[in-house]
């Protein structure tokens, strides 16, 4: 039998309903692995005893026949998101201790849909980050090793500790967040799938901000099917979040039929990066096969902007943070320094800041001021804001020329080695190369495991839809889901 914290969030609403096994039995096993697992230091907050306090009450809901979906479905939460009573650090030392006195409206749903909290996963400082490595809890480890290779891999980042401990079956599932694939890219490096829904699918209330006009929460599973489950609890319009879409929710897994034909594959020419490793461009080439033979039509398509995009959006990105981040300054809560004789408030901002932020995030800060400062404003975060206008257009145009979707790969390599690039913060930027523009468009993106490198790493390709059409999106990442056949997981060392 499968162990229970295995199981991907469907089989487990089954057997919970079927009587199998109980959400308290569930929560204990993930709790169990959770324990195991310190070595991936992926979850940095546990909360054993609200998750057990949450699977009972759970238990007792699961009596009722109307029992939401998610009821007893024990869950992982990115430290990004404001948890009541729970530490909420955002990776950072300059929000230690804080305990919110609110809950996030993404998490408030999820409760009220019946899921069971676990504890918050590690993340980069503020979501700062492709590989985990700028949290102040410490890198997260990539539950996937090279062959016999014992080299300590990235999970990749933002969301990092989401995609190690859904990998690991630490959870059954997870929360992230996307301003520049933060979702999709850790999803790719660890075999799992990821969904960045269209931004204000999900609201933004109570989620710690980096870059408002990009941020975007979205659920990271085992696969495309829990992809569906989660995002239905998860959206909605929020009253609280002016940037919240007042649309309907559909029900995103009554979509997946796996039919896709006559849908029409748009491949984008731009994507095809030099240096693109050999492997990615057969990953590619596999992904157009399979969809191909599932019914689709695939059409090559120019997206003429692309190439300006990751410069544009490490403009827009870090001038949003250095706005939203002003709010640190240990006045009211986290980190304060230690002052001395003499120093006043001016002081305290500074040594406050200089001691709560890490090396990213000042450099991200600074960068922000820059651009927005009276003089550079024009040159560079006024024209970069004209940059996204056009990419967001070179979508619209082949949206308008009957595209449904279309097939990238999600990352530019499979997980590096942690340590690797860290020193080189452009090199770390490339990650993004694929993902970013989904976000500077507004889109909804999807990763989805389809295979493994020559040394056994998982590799992900990227689909990307319609605004508000996750559930065809889902549908088509469904059918190639099936195609592909991915099964593997990594081998238990930790």
């Amino acid at each position: 039998m499968t162990a229970l914290n295995a199981l991907t969030v469907a089989a487990a609403r089954d057997g919970l309903r079927a009587g199998e096994f109980t959400a308290a039995e569930l929560t204990e096993a993930c709790l169990t692995a959770i324990d195991a697992a310190g070595a991936l230091n992926a979850v940095v907050h546990p909360t054993p005893d609200i998750a057990r306090d949450h699977a009972a009450a759970a238990d007792a809901r699961l009596k009722d026949a109307d029992a939401p979906a998610l009821t007893g479905i024990p869950l992982g939460i990115k430290d990004l998101f404001c948890t009541r009573h729970v530490a909420s650090q955002a990776g950072s030392r300059i929000l230690e201790g804080f305990r919110p006195e609110y809950e996030s409206t993404v998490t408030r749903q999820l409760w009220e849909s019946g899921a069971v909290m676990l504890g918050k996963l590690n993340m980069d400082e503020f979501a700062m980050g492709s590989s985990n490595e700028t949290s102040t809890y410490g890198p997260v480890t990539n539950p996937w090793r090279r062959g016999n290779d014992d080299t300590a891999l990235t999970p990749g980042g933002s969301s990092g500790g989401s995609a190690a401990a859904v990998a690991a079956d630490l959870c059954l599932a997870a929360t992230g967040t996307d301003t520049g694939g933060s979702i999709r890219q850790p999803a790719a490096f660890v075999g799992i799938t990821g969904l960045k829904p269209t931004y204000g699918r999900c609201s933004r209330w109570g989620i710690v901000a980096f870059a408002s006009s990009l941020d975007q929460a979205g659920p990271m599973t085992k696969d495309v099917r829990d992809a569906a489950i989660l995002l239905t609890a998860m959206a909605g319009h929020d009253p609280l979040d002016s940037t919240s879409a007042d649309l309907a929710v559909p029900d995103f897994e009554a979509m997946l039929t796996g039919d896709i034909r006559g849908k029409v594959i748009g491949i984008p020419r731009e994507y095809r990066m030099e240096g693109m490793p050999q492997e990615i461009e057969d990953l590619w080439t596999r992904g157009r096969e399979m969809l191909a033979d599932a019914g689709a039509e695939m059409r090559d398509i120019t997206l003429p902007h692309t190439k300006y995009a990751l410069p544009a959006y490490y403009v827009i990105a870090p001038a949003e943070a250095s706005s939203n981040l002003a709010r640190y300054d240990g006045v009211r809560y986290g980190h304060r320094a230690r002052l001395g004789q003499g120093d006043g408030v001016t002081e305290m901002y500074e040594k406050t800041r200089a001691e709560g932020f890490g090396a990213e995030v000042k450099r991200r800060v600074m960068i922000g001021t820059y651009v927005l400062s009276a003089g550079f404003y024009d040159a560079y975060y006024n024209r970069a804001r004209k940059v996204r206008t056009l990419i967001k257009r070179d979508f619209e145009r082949v949206f308008d020329d009957g595209i449904n979707a279309i097939l990238t790969p999600a990352t530019p390599s499979a997980a590096f080695e942690l340590g690797r690039i860290s020193d080189d913060p452009v090199e770390m930027y490339l990650n993004d190369v694929f993902t970013v523009t989904v976000n500077l468009a507004g889109l909804p993106g999807i990763a989805v495991p389809a295979g493994l490198d020559r040394q056994g790493l998982p590799l992900g390709l990227q689909l990307i839809g319609r605004p508000w059409e996750e559930g065809d999106l889902l549908n088509t990442a469904y059918a190639l889901e099936r195609a592909a056949g991915y099964v593997e997981k990594p081998a238990k060392w930790w």
